[in-house]
């Protein structure tokens, strides 16, 4: 790949690692629940809602939030973005109850709802067209890496020391990340503007059907993802010891399908899109049919970590290329179908939990993921471009077979 510039290849990486900060710190609590609960003097369903309420934050203020700072300049923007993560990260590590870590929490989650809409049309303006998606799968492979590396890394840090270093780790890297986003960012265009001030190939038709694949697939594999560990345990016969490296293997094998999407996406964004829904599809359907066997269990949810990983990069890449309007509108749309995507599938596993069993997650995952793939199909044929093109022809035939007119 050949970056612009180094001051564009700095701004990349720090970026992808505000990504990944930014994932590390929503998913944190899950990690580090028993301690944050013992320390609060709180129920652990209570300490659970500091990740179902972030995610709620996320999906209803994205839109809002982009429309109403789409005219700010970019870079100071993702600066005040990342400054207020720091000082709302450090306030989570020292507050001093449920009510005030939760307020922490929610004020994270806002600048998180918008940094995701800023920061996808930003890098791509830093790249040129034909080597962007692979830039944007760096970006979103910090992300990726959140599961496997950051969450474990910060529970362990929590689980040594105290829960609320763990914490201060985090804002400390975010004050990095701050500074070198400040140095290194080029550029103070609107946030709304830039090189990629619409899509390279504006198709409101083909940008609806990204959105809506990307509700069902993402709300198929985390109506599975999210109840992964009583899975393994109750199914497929794993020890709670073993839940670690099956979820380390599940991250690395979701940093390969970045790393695929990235290579691929530029040249071949539907063919992509298709290939990882459909790769989706056998994933949870394996899983839930062959579950009960521990070879075919980490063969499937190494799958789905593969599938998963690579639609996160190729979304954001896709959402690009049709957007209709601009570009950050756009990206806080497909933010915030993302967002609901999680939430939903969180809450249809847990509805399925206690009646059908933990199996059934697999099994719905398997079946919206079809759904999802008969949308990605079908992409083509709602392209907005192929109607305008299409009556474009039908008028420029009917001008032609038209018979002349008498002088």
């Amino acid at each position: 790949m050949v970056f612009e510039s180094k001051p564009a290849l700095l701004a990349l990486v720090a970026l992808s690692l505000a990504s990944f900060l930014y994932v590390t710190t929503e998913a944190l609590p899950i990690g580090l629940l028993p301690l944050i609960a013992h320390d609060l003097g709180a129920s652990e369903s209570a300490v659970g809602l500091l990740v179902t309420g972030y995610g709620l934050v996320v999906v209803v203020v994205s839109l809002p939030l982009a429309r109403l700072t789409r005219r700010f300049p970019r870079r100071r923007l993702l600066c005040v973005l990342l400054a207020v993560f720091a000082v709302a990260t450090f306030l989570s590590a020292v507050a001093w109850d449920h009510g005030s870590l939760m307020a922490a929490r929610m004020v994270t989650a806002l600048s998180q709802a918008l940094f995701w809409a800023v920061v996808t049309p930003a890098v791509a303006d830093l790249f040129r067209p034909a080597v962007r998606g692979r830039a944007l799968s760096i970006l979103y492979a910090g992300a990726s890496a959140a599961a496997p590396a950051g969450v474990p890394a910060g529970t362990w840090l929590g689980q040594q020391t105290d829960w609320r270093v763990a914490f201060l780790a985090l804002s400390g890297l975010g004050l990095l990340v701050l500074a070198t986003v400040a140095a290194v960012l080029p550029g103070d265009r609107p946030a709304g503007h830039g090189a990629v001030d619409g899509g390279t190939s504006p198709d409101r038709g083909r940008y609806l059907s990204i959105v809506a694949t990307t509700m069902l697939s993402i709300t198929a594999a985390f109506a599975a993802y999210t109840y992964i560990s009583p899975f393994l345990t109750g199914v497929s016969g794993f020890s709670e010891s073993a839940i670690g490296p099956l979820l380390l293997a599940r991250g690395i094998a979701g940093l390969a399908g970045v790393y695929v999407a990235g290579r691929l996406v530029d040249r071949y964004g539907w063919l992509t899109m298709t290939g990882f829904v459909g790769l989706q599809v056998p994933a949870l359907a394996g899983q839930y049919a062959f579950g009960a066997s521990p070879v075919a269990a980490v063969v499937t949810i190494c799958l789905s970590g593969f599938t998963l990983a690579g639609l996160t990069a190729v979304l954001g890449s896709r959402v690009l290329v049709y957007a209709p309007g601009e570009p950050v509108m756009a990206s806080a749309g497909s933010s915030m179908a993302f967002n609901v995507g999680i939430t939903a599938g969180a809450l249809l596993g847990g509805v399925l939990l206690p009646g059908a069993g933990v199996r059934s997650t697999a099994l719905a995952g398997a079946l919206l993921s079809l759904a999802a793939l008969a949308v990605v199909l079908a992409e083509p044929a709602v392209s907005s471009r192929r109607k305008v093109v299409a009556a474009t022809t039908g008028q420029a035939l009917a001008k032609v077979t038209q018979p002349p007119q008498r002088p």
